[in-house]
């Protein structure tokens, strides 16, 4: 089962080695990790998402605790969230490519960033299935390069 943490913790030098160091020394694996900063200065949101049934939840949560900097950690799996994933794609084309692969990109209400003579760059967010799809119909024009931000979650309302 997939869980996403959204973990608030002091915005303090060393505070992503100390959680990254407690996944890799128990074993757990991360499939997404994102950090930035919140609207208090003071915290960082990260954002974790790992696979695991309810006791490797319950390991992660307990583990996670005994951080001194980490604030809060909330599962919003099992919340009204609202995810999203950005991702960056560098893909072979050439100019007669450019007009059909602007639409596929228009089609995932994504935008085209970059144009060079061989490749072009586009820009596409949203939740993970989203991005999956949308790399599956780049692959047959040859996928360069990608980079992706990781899972970014929020619960809805109040």
């Amino acid at each position: 089962m997939r869980h996403v943490l959204s973990t608030l913790v002091q915005n303090q030098p060393g505070v992503l080695a100390q959680i990254s160091g407690m996944f890799a020394s128990r074993g757990f694996n991360i499939d997404s990790l994102a950090v930035g900063e919140t609207e208090n200065p003071e915290l960082s949101r990260m954002t974790i998402v790992i696979r695991g049934d309810d006791a490797v939840l319950e390991q992660v949560r307990k583990q996670l605790g005994k951080i001194l900097t980490v604030v809060k950690v909330i599962d919003v799996s099992s919340m009204n969230y609202v995810e999203r994933d950005l991702m960056l794609i560098k893909v072979r084309s050439t100019s007669t490519q450019r007009v059909e692969i602007a639409q596929l990109i228009e089609s995932f209400r994504g935008r085209l960033v970059d144009i060079s003579p061989d490749s072009l760059i586009a820009e596409v967010s949203g939740q993970e299935g989203k991005i999956e799809a949308f790399i599956e119909l780049m692959r047959p024009y040859g996928i360069v390069e990608m980079a992706r931000s990781g899972r970014i979650a929020l619960v809805r309302g109040g």
